[in-house]
């Protein structure tokens, strides 16, 4: 079955391109499947497809292969965008997409380590440049462990999954994805039509492997600084987390004050950079959930240069 990237219709109408034969960018191309649409629907436009997972990035390349010299292909982080663009000749674009987080391939393949729902290593990195979530919960001390897991997990049960998993490496190394799964399930109980209770901290290990939210806010920024006139910024995020460093950002571009209440003279310098033209988040439809139930939680902003 073919991949179906999420919020795709609604991508396609937000990312229009600001010059019709200006440069688009998936900063996070993944499986290539919103870069295909956006290839089709503008045929002048070209576009630089970035991702820092080498697999992602082959299927990318051979999915886009009949678009030919209009792709760009470029391994690294999305946090790079500045260094990408001046690599490829580009000083100006005419619309950015970042889908955030994990993909379905990703999740899908056990070898991966991502998800609890397969027997496979512990790993959960996205490129090269990641260290293995075995490594963080053999490693990490239970005061480390436990502030990841709540922080990035928003994980009521930190302190309980934290010592449970220190507890059981002493035992032997936890080196898949199932003995995590058990590990945890050992301390926290589900009720019926509950997430699985590893779900929040399989998330946070993910988000602390990959660093995923280390230079999210100044890769707004940097992506708002490149934008043509009238181009805009499409950003996909799959949990809270992201969701508010790319609301607070977005809102922050659009001349939002952040100094601390009570200043008499705003010293934050906020400069109107962007309008928003989404107050709210865009999220799925429930035809597309019924579909596609990963679209569930992706919530879209969009934002264009003044």
């Amino acid at each position: 079955m073919k991949h179906e990237p999420v919020l795709f219709n609604e991508i396609l109408e937000y990312l229009r391109p600001a010059v019709d034969d200006g440069v688009l960018v998936d900063a996070t191309v993944g499986l290539g499947g919103h870069a295909e649409g956006l290839l089709e629907r503008y045929p002048r436009s070209r576009l630089i497809a970035i991702d820092r997972d080498p697999r992602a990035l082959e299927r990318s390349r051979e999915r886009l292969a009949r678009f030919e010299q209009r792709v760009t292909f470029t391994q690294g982080r999305h946090e790079q965008l500045i260094e990408i663009l001046r690599q490829s000749g580009a000083t100006a674009i005419s619309g950015l997409l970042a889908d955030l987080g994990v993909s379905s391939m990703q999740l899908d393949d056990a070898s991966r380590g991502f998800s609890f729902r397969f027997e496979g290593p512990l790993d959960m990195r996205m490129g090269p440049d990641s260290r293995s979530a075995a490594d963080l919960v053999n490693t990490l001390d239970v005061e480390e462990l436990a502030r990841i897991i709540r922080e990035y997990g928003e994980e009521p049960s930190a302190w309980k999954i934290a010592n449970a998993i220190v507890a059981a490496r002493t035992e032997a190394p936890i080196e898949t994805t199932t003995r995590l799964a058990q590990v945890i399930r050992s301390v926290k109980k589900s009720r019926p039509h509950d997430i699985d209770p590893s779900t929040l901290t399989f998330q946070a290990l993910r988000i602390a492997a990959n660093d995923e939210l280390i230079g999210l806010d100044r890769f707004v920024d940097d992506a708002a600084s490149v934008l043509e006139p009238g181009a805009r910024l499409a950003i996909i995020s799959f949990h809270s987390l992201e969701d508010r460093i790319v609301k607070r950002a977005m809102r922050r571009l659009e001349g939002e004050c952040t100094c601390p209440p009570g200043l008499p003279v705003c010293a934050c310098g906020a400069k109107e950079v962007v309008n928003l033209l989404t107050g709210r988040p865009v999220t799925a439809s429930e035809e597309e959930i019924k579909r596609n139930p990963r679209s569930r939680s992706a919530k879209l902003r969009v934002a264009e240069k003044r």
